[in-house]
Order: structure tokens, then C-alpha cells, then sequence
């Protein structure tokens, strides 16, 4: 895991609303209009929360066809075992370092 990695699932675990997402979806996949019920949430303001989730892995989500021809969106979680400690940090800053990183460009040198 590089430090762009673990930045990337910081800012994923960094809203109220995406760690109550998480919890829901630990029961099993859900549709995206029943997680959005649960949540009391508007759609497209968790399907922007479900977003930065998927990029940092957390989540997955797949389209499916109803019976009737609907398309229909299911979010689950993917598995993950993310532990935060300085090991953690200090790992990343070595990937960085040994990929040879720019730390401000975030692009290889």
C-alpha cells in the first residue's frame, strides 16, 4: 500500500454517512433505492458516498436485470482488514519511496 492508497481509504472512512453505508451492507448486498431508505439519503447523494468507497475498494457495486427489464444497481461490500497503525504509515512511505514517487506531483519520477 502506498501513501496514496492509504489516503484513499482515509478519505473513504472520513464521512459519518459512508461508515453508516458500510454497516448496512454488512448483512449482504443491498439495492441502491433500499440503502438509500435505510439511510434516509437521496440517491444520488449515496451514490457520491458509494463512489468514494468503491475507488478505495471498500465496496462493490453491479448491475442487475429485473424480471420486469428494470435495471436494477446492488452495492456489497468487498473484502477488506485495514489496520492503522505506524507500521501501516511507515510501509506506505517505503512504497513510495522504493516506486520512486514525486510526492507532489504523485506521479513516478
Amino acid at each position: 500500500m502506498t501513501s496514496e492508497d492509504l489516503l484513499t481509504h482515509l478519505a473513504a472512512f472520513g464521512h459519518r454517512q459512508r461508515l453508516r453505508a458500510l454497516a448496512e451492507l454488512a448483512d449482504g448486498r443491498m439495492q441502491i433505492s433500499e440503502l438509500a431508505r435505510r439511510l434516509e439519503m437521496s440517491r444520488p447523494l449515496l451514490y457520491m458516498h458509494l463512489k468514494r468507497l468503491e475507488k478505495a475498494g471498500l465496496v462493490t457495486g453491479h448491475l442487475e436485470l429485473a424480471r420486469e427489464g428494470r435495471t436494477l444497481k446492488y452495492f456489497e461490500l468487498a473484502p477488506f482488514d485495514i489496520h492503522l497503525n505506524i507500521t501501516t504509515i511507515t510501509g506506505a512511505v517505503a512504497q513510495d519511496t522504493e516506486g520512486h514517487v514525486n510526492m507532489k506531483k504523485g506521479t513516478p519520477t
